[in-house]
């Protein structure tokens, strides 16, 4: 049975600069001065005479309240580039007592109406972009048909945490949205990753855009569950070719950043967490052999042939993050982190109803 049709008004893109540009790249920029340098260089080394900045495509950054030096660098390079935009977010709006947007699908939102590209990039201030990505993006979106094209980064880790835990988050990510599943327009399942969102401008409007996930802190897979709703196609995958990312440049934004996101991502994160816990005990298992000294050779044995089936059973999945060899053989000291920050998520929606991103509060589940 097909589903009921989406009470939410249509957006249908009217009263907008009309588009002239094939691209219109977007940046939502809070407190950034550490990674945009690298991120404007990067992009504005896609301007080639084949694919022309201010002719062929735009660059908008969006301040979004910042703090630091993130307007001077977006402005110094809009005055040496013609076709780079700076503006500044819209003040946060409030409705019923809430906010109506987040600070990123706020800024994410005004950039949209300002834009003049029949495609929209969103992408954010911490990515790395390999040389001509933006053309071959559109040239990837074209070709597989595609109103959404969405791309997973490389991740740049640095210190043990992160090179231990980071492969555990993206290997369940991976097992819970598979990007076959998500590129099937039978499934329902949709995923998107805010790093890098490529979507077809009719498209973006005709579901709303950013207005319609304002609230959600998760609004990149909302965003791509709406397009797929609407009986359009996402195209999703791993694409370490394409560009890279260093997420967190701290332990503190991390167990912020995934405290924010984990149990939106995983619905049921109490169950996972129990079963990552379960993961803890049967690697464990070789500590019975010195616990129990007397145990009689077939015992000993059934424990060792359990750990070494439960061992590659763990590895195969952690494989599935697309993370080095190395990073995977850390990720079990993790593993008491990660059932940390799944709890830790669930009882801030769930119990709190309160998350915490960049210097802001936003109340969540009422």
């Amino acid at each position: 049975m097909p589903p009921p049709p989406d009470p939410r008004p249509i957006d249908r893109d009217a009263d907008r600069p009309a588009p002239i540009f094939e691209l219109s790249v977007i940046i939502p920029a809070r407190n950034e001065e550490a990674s945009l340098p690298a991120c404007l260089a990067s992009l504005l080394a896609q301007d080639d005479p084949t694919f022309a900045l201010n002719r062929d495509w735009e660059l908008l950054i969006v301040d979004d309240d910042s703090t630091d030096y993130t307007h001077a660098i977006a402005a110094e390079a809009a005055t040496a580039h013609p076709g780079v935009t700076v503006m500044n977010a819209p003040t946060l709006e409030l409705s019923a007592g809430k906010r109506a947007f987040t600070g990123k699908t706020n800024a994410c939102w005004a950039a949209a109406q300002a834009s003049r590209g029949r495609w929209l990039l969103f992408t954010d201030a911490d990515t790395l972009h390999e040389p001509g990505n933006l053309l071959r993006a559109l040239h990837e979106a074209k070709k597989n048909n595609a109103a959404l094209l969405s791309y997973s980064p490389r991740q740049i880790v640095t210190g043990l945490t992160q090179h231990a835990l980071m492969p555990l988050v993206f290997s369940e990510l991976a097992t819970v949205y598979p990007p076959a599943q998500v590129n099937d327009p039978a499934t329902r399942i949709a995923a998107a990753n805010g790093q890098f969102l490529l979507v077809e401008r009719s498209a973006y409007f005709a579901v709303g855009g950013h207005r319609m996930v304002g609230r959600s802190v998760l609004e990149d897979v909302d965003l791509a569950f709406n397009i797929k709703q609407s009986k359009r196609r996402l195209h999703f995958r791993y694409a370490p070719d394409a560009l890279s990312t260093r997420m967190y440049r701290g332990f503190g934004d991390m167990v912020e950043g995934w405290s924010k996101n984990l149990v939106l991502l995983f619905p049921h994160a109490l169950q996972l967490a129990a079963w990552r816990l379960l993961d803890i005990a049967l690697l464990l298992l070789p500590v019975l052999l010195w616990l129990f000294p007397h145990l009689v050779l077939w015992q000993r044995a059934a424990i060792v042939v359990l750990w070494v089936r439960n061992l590659v059973r763990f590895y195969r999945r952690v494989a599935r993050s697309n993370f080095p060899a190395l990073d995977t053989a850390l990720s079990p000291l993790a593993l008491p982190l990660f059932i940390y920050l799944l709890v830790r998520s669930w009882m801030n929606h769930k119990l709190f109803h309160q998350i915490a991103w960049k210097g802001r509060e936003y109340r969540t589940g009422r």
